[in-house]
């Protein structure tokens, strides 16, 4: 019979060949190990990005405050801008004290075309004033989107194009009601009496001073 000692692992099969036992040899007592000591590795510093000559003005650039835009106050009925300019419709409109029939009448515009500023609403009633700032409520029938606006200033000259250096093409009256057209930060496109030209946006009444129109 074959005994497999332990750790032997084949036997050995010619016939009659008989194999001692062989005893297990006692395994050997393993070696102590010294651990050598380890030297830290060296700390590596991330590699700080170099800042090309533009990124250094913009670090260097103190923040920018945005300007808030001014809110637009618009009308509790028609939700229009209030103020806003309209003109009168026709020949005659009665102004009253308060926004209905039943208040008395203050004023009665008799001029059909004439430049209005809306600065409230109520109901079928716009509250308006005239250029002397003169004014009160009228019934909105009596009143048109179309844009007009009054000559301010003597003798205005229309010009061809919006500069001082333009051909003069007309001259308008102090008083004029006239049609609004273009209006550009300095200057106006006005029209009447079959003549058409630029003059600057502080002769005339009936455009807010910072209004741009196409």
């Amino acid at each position: 019979m074959v005994v497999l000692a332990p750790g032997d692992a084949r036997s050995n099969t010619d016939a009659g060949a008989a194999q001692a036992a062989v005893a297990p040899q006692p395994a050997p007592a393993p070696l102590p190990q010294i651990a050598a000591p380890v030297a830290p590795a060296p700390a590596v510093e991330p590699a700080r990005p170099t800042a090309r000559p533009a990124q250094l003005a913009a670090l260097g650039a103190a923040p920018q405050a945005t300007q808030p835009q001014p809110e637009v106050l618009r009308g509790p009925v028609t939700r229009l801008p209030v103020p806003r300019f309209v003109s009168l419709k026709g020949d005659e409109g009665n102004v009253r004290r308060g926004p209905s029939l039943s208040h008395r009448i203050d004023w009665v515009f008799r001029h059909a075309g004439m430049p209005l500023r809306v600065v409230g609403e109520f109901g079928h009633w716009r509250r308006v004033e005239d250029r002397d700032g003169a004014g009160g409520w009228v019934h909105y029938r009596l009143l048109s989107g179309v844009r007009t606006a009054i000559v301010q200033s003597e003798m205005v000259e229309l010009r061809a194009r919006p500069d001082l250096n333009a051909g003069v093409i007309a001259m308008a009256e102090a008083g004029a009601i006239v049609r609004l057209g273009e209006c550009e930060p300095d200057w106006c496109r006005i029209s009447g009496g079959g003549a058409k030209g630029w003059v600057p946006k502080g002769a005339i009444w009936g455009v807010e001073p910072g209004e741009l129109r196409d």
